[in-house]
């Protein structure tokens, strides 16, 4: 069995990179402190089957999310809410 633990002995300073700096960006806020997510790109097209079906996926690039971050969502749910960016 492996624990998720670590000793402090490997534990090593911290070197300043400018590189690791962050940009902050503006985010309009819900009453909620909920915000909404803005599409970017499409990336990537999949299809994926099932048993008794087969379901259309659309890679999702988001605004304020690296390209690693993106999602798999469904196209035509993707296709109701952006269809600018299916012209």
């Amino acid at each position: 069995m492996i624990h998720n633990v670590f000793h402090v002995s490997m534990l090593r300073k911290y070197i300043a990179d400018p590189s690791h700096v962050l940009e902050k960006q503006p985010i309009s806020l819900h009453k909620d402190l909920s915000y909404e997510e803005e599409l970017v790109q499409i990336l990537d097209l999949n299809e994926l089957v099932l048993r008794s079906k087969s379901v259309s996926l659309v890679k999702v690039l988001w605004r304020s999310h690296q390209v690693e971050e993106a999602t798999w969502e469904s196209e035509e749910r993707m296709r109701q809410q952006y269809p600018f960016l299916f012209v």
